[in-house]
Formats: C-alpha cells, sequence, structure tokens
C-alpha cells in the first residue's frame, strides 16, 4: 500500500484521531490526578444517577473495570453508590457534593484542553463539525437502539 496516499478508511482516521486526543486529554487531566476513564464516569454521573450497566456503555468499559475505578471514586468520597428504588436489585450511582465540585475543575481542563487542540489543527472548524455531527449520529443510533 502507498503510504503517502492518504487514508479513506473511516475507522483508521477516526482511532488515530481519538488517540491524539485522549493523550491529550490524559496530560491535561493528570493536573488534577485524574485519568480519561475517571473522567468519563465522572463527566457522565453530572448529569444524574446512572446504573453500572449505563456507565459501563457510555465510557467502554467492561464490567468488572468499572467496579474498580467505581470502588476507589466511593473511596475517595467522588461519587457514591445507591439501591436502585423501582428495582431493588440494581445500583445507581451519583456524584458526591466533592466529585460534583471536581467535574467543574475538570471540565474547565477538559474544554481549555479541546480548544488548543481545535486552534493547533489546520482546518479546526471542520473538527468542530464532525464532533457535532458525531453527537448527533450517537444520539440518532441510541435512540433507533431505544426503539428496538
Amino acid at each position: 500500500m502507498n503510504a503517502s496516499r492518504s487514508s479513506r478508511d473511516l475507522a483508521h482516521l477516526l482511532s488515530r484521531l481519538e488517540r491524539r486526543v485522549v493523550e491529550r486529554q490524559r496530560a491535561a487531566l493528570a493536573t488534577e490526578g485524574c485519568g480519561v476513564e475517571e473522567w468519563r464516569v465522572i463527566d457522565f454521573l453530572a448529569a444524574d444517577g446512572y446504573t453500572m450497566g449505563e456507565v459501563a456503555d457510555h465510557a467502554g468499559l467492561t464490567s468488572p473495570t468499572l467496579t474498580k475505578l467505581v470502588d476507589r471514586l466511593v473511596a475517595n468520597n467522588i461519587v457514591y453508590r445507591r439501591i436502585g428504588l423501582e428495582d431493588r436489585r440494581t445500583v445507581r450511582i451519583f456524584l458526591t457534593p466533592r466529585g460534583r465540585s471536581l467535574h467543574r475543575r475538570l471540565g474547565v481542563i477538559v474544554e481549555r484542553s479541546q480548544a488548543e487542540l481545535l486552534a493547533e489543527t489546520p482546518n479546526g472548524e471542520l473538527l468542530e463539525d464532525l464532533l457535532v455531527a458525531a453527537d448527533a449520529f450517537g444520539s440518532a443510533q441510541a435512540a433507533s437502539a431505544a426503539k428496538q
């Protein structure tokens, strides 16, 4: 294959882009002693309490990995677990006040990191458009899956 030829493989291009963004985000979050996976969980929980399954799906983590991560977050008073009201077999996870404060600080760091990355990227506006399109695509896929 010709190495100088531009790749048109969407999965490969998105993978390369994700690696670059995650590396940048990892370095930015490290200033607060937080990892990318923890950020994904904390950011998701900022909206509401969710079940372990919902959080695992959102963060792209396996159940055992999420359990270890949540155990650390509970030990650090970032999240707490609560038995589900509708179904006592489920456990929902919520941010503590300390977790909400951390989320606000981390949100500023992540937004700044992303803004710097977009400013350094040629045609950064196109990348922002891709973000909007990817979000809309993800929402449409989730709505379609929910109907099935």
